[in-house]
């Protein structure tokens, strides 16, 4: 009987010693139960943290808009959407009242462009400025991403033709070939912050017809583009192209464009001052006469709405 007894406080002992880790005190020196988490769970937390940690977030919105003001910037279309466009330019500011200060003259350019996937665009438009046709086809070949594998800015590539349908002067041959532009551009931007984007774009003009024969029918420029952050809708851009290669001296100038981006809702104003009137890269890196200094530039104003035309049923980003 001596030895039962013994043996059941040998139990009753271990089972004590088992069950400690489930037993606290509160405060007011009443016993109360708590249920520790399992190793099960922590493992399992790990697991997806893990997970997480290898899975790569890219970085969106670096523009308000797939222009920084003249030329393409470095953010893309949605997959399914179509991007309407309508692009006005006007007048010489200094034409003062006369011309209500350019605005009695305007420019216009129609565009659509449409996402077939989040990395590839496709667009067309026509401007009333030498009622000139044009299309491009943008494809994103290296997209910003941190965390898991980071690269620290995004490659894309833009090429585009257009066409001049306005009639050819008479007492010469023409060819319809002699109508033809085309240009290729490759831009390498970064948004280092949620308040600053930057970005360089070298483009290659080519002109199947240029004025003199001491022209070029190649011109190079180094486009630099830029965003600043005010607020969550506004934000202050800048878009320039140097000519490196191919101006005619004392000629061809410089196009600079200074604007101010605000989105509402579903549409993105640019409003923007510019000694640029073109409105696509052969014809405002081609085609730029007037300058800053003199006071030769006009106001000017982008408007983009973007219609979902195909709902994108994968992962976005």
């Amino acid at each position: 009987m001596k030895v039962n007894i013994q043996l059941w406080v040998a139990l009753l002992m271990l089972c004590l010693i088992a069950f400690k880790p489930m037993v606290c005190f509160a405060q007011d020196g009443r016993d109360s139960l708590s249920t520790l988490p399992s190793s099960q769970d922590d493992i399992m937390d790990l697991l997806l943290k893990d997970e997480k940690d290898k899975k790569p977030q890219f970085i969106s919105n670096a523009f308000k808009s797939s222009r920084v003001i003249q030329g393409h910037s470095m953010e893309m279309i949605g997959e399914g959407v179509l991007d309407f466009r309508l692009l006005h330019r006007f007048g010489m500011i200094k034409d003062g009242w006369r011309n209500m200060f350019g605005l009695d003259q305007a420019s216009m350019r129609l565009g659509f462009d449409y996402g077939l996937s989040k990395n590839l665009t496709i667009g067309i438009g026509r401007t009333n400025y030498l009622k000139e046709w044009d299309a491009f086809v943008k494809w994103r070949l290296v997209h910003q991403r941190k965390n898991y594998q980071a690269i620290p800015f995004s490659v894309l590539w833009i090429s585009g033709m257009t066409l001049n349908t306005t009639p050819f002067a008479s007492g010469r041959i023409n060819y319809f070939t002699s109508k033809l532009g085309f240009y290729h551009q490759c831009i390498i931007g970064r948004k280092f912050s949620k308040h600053f984007t930057l970005q360089v774009s070298p483009t290659l003009v080519h002109l199947n017809l240029v004025e003199l024969k001491s022209d070029k029918n190649d011109m190079f420029a180094l486009g630099v583009g830029s965003r600043i952050r005010l607020t969550n809708r506004t934000s202050l851009v800048l878009d320039t192209h140097p000519i490196l290669y191919g101006a005619r001296s004392n000629y061809h100038q410089w196009p600079l464009s200074i604007g101010l981006d605000i989105e509402t809702g579903g549409h993105v104003f640019q409003l923007h001052v510019s000694n640029a009137r073109g409105m696509n890269e052969r014809a405002f890196i081609a085609e730029t006469f007037q300058t800053w200094s003199k006071g030769e530039i006009q106001f000017g104003f982008n408007m983009s709405r973007v219609f979902t035309i195909k709902k994108n049923t994968s992962e976005s980003f």
